[in-house]
């Protein structure tokens, strides 16, 4: 039965959430339209710039993005620490990027109200943007109905672009959440679209590479060929620095995820598990993942990771089972193949 994304996205359980959205019918959100030779690669820019602009807005963080022919993933951190600490005023500019201030506030922020009445109803207003400035739903809204009218005015159409709400899902812990980053950044390769992560377009892995050979050249000079549009999206450090208070901070180095994406896509694409980097194994056992399974899971079919509404530890996903108030949530099995 269909739950309120209200009870879905509970911030006291995590603030990681999977969420994923597919296009209409045989609607295009970019690549290649076989039947009418159409080109929509352009739109994948169209995403990348959407979800930088709303970091600038709101407190929903992007540690993992893959922009699909006709969907997209993110991998959503919720920094609802920060949110809680911003001043009014810092919420009245976040807010106007994405809407008109009304009378009201604009009456307020100039100081031009002429009772306490109308302060307090402008509070209030206020208030209610800081929360939805950190809400998965809104910040989901801004980003599909943007698209969804840019795509409808350049197809010159009317009527639904997506094909219904987007699907969330809960990632309880540290091991959850990189498996699910791995999965969506191996999104291109899984779909027989590229066979390396350096020329997966539009992805978070790409980006972090590029990233990472920066800091690891000499000049500090990136080469014309990793220049490309999707850099400029704001994502999540890896590394746990002083500066990330969030209360739930990844901690891994940064060289460790790639060479654990870039192990688990070679698996995924040529079929051999039988060899395991050293380096890698290590950081899946520090983080209590199953090396086969983990790969048996990265190329399972959706169900796995797409439908399943939390993903985490038996225990995790029992106790959030039960704060559901359900008894059970798909992914017991898979988790109980998965985690140690």
């Amino acid at each position: 039965m269909t739950r309120a994304r209200a009870e879905l996205v509970d911030l006291s359980a995590t603030s990681y959430y999977h969420c994923i959205n597919r296009c209409v019918r045989r609607a295009f959100l970019c690549g290649s339209d076989h039947l009418t030779g159409k080109n929509y690669e352009h739109r994948k820019t169209w995403v990348v710039e959407r979800l930088t602009e709303l970091a600038s807005a709101f407190a929903v963080e992007v540690c993992a993005y893959a922009v699909m022919s006709n969907h997209y993933h993110l991998v959503l951190r919720v920094n609802k620490e920060a949110a809680e600490e911003w001043t009014e005023q810092e919420i009245i500019e976040r807010w106007r990027q994405l809407f008109k201030l009304p009378l009201l506030v604009e009456r307020y922020v100039t100081d031009k109200t002429t009772s306490s009445a109308e302060n307090e109803v402008a509070q209030a207003i206020i208030q209610t943007w800081r929360n939805r400035l950190m809400d998965i739903s809104w910040y989901m809204r801004m980003l599909n109905e943007h698209l969804a009218r840019k795509a409808n005015a350049e197809d010159n159409c009317k009527g639904r672009f997506w094909e219904g709400r987007f699907k969330s899902q809960a990632l309880l812990d540290e091991a959850a959440v990189l498996t699910c980053m791995s999965y969506v950044d191996l999104n291109p390769i899984r779909a027989a679209i590229t066979h390396s992560l350096e020329t997966s377009d539009f992805t978070s892995i790409q980006q972090r590479i590029n990233q990472w050979k920066e800091t690891q050249s000499t000049d500090n000079k990136r080469s014309d060929k990793t220049v490309l549009t999707n850099d400029r999206v704001p994502l999540v450090s890896l590394i746990k620095s002083s500066g990330d208070t969030h209360v739930h901070a990844l901690g891994y180095l940064e060289q460790d995820y790639l060479e654990l994406v870039d192990w688990a896509g070679r698996s995924v694409s040529a079929g051999k598990r039988g060899y395991i980097p050293e380096d890698v194994l290590l950081i899946l056992h520090r983080l209590g993942l199953e090396a086969e399974s983990f790969v048996q899971h990265m190329q399972g079919k959706r169900s796995h990771l797409s439908i399943t509404r939390a993903l985490g530890r038996l225990e995790k996903l029992q106790a959030y089972a039960s704060q559901l108030g359900v008894k059970f949530i798909k992914g017991f099995k898979q988790t109980q193949a998965i985690y140690q």
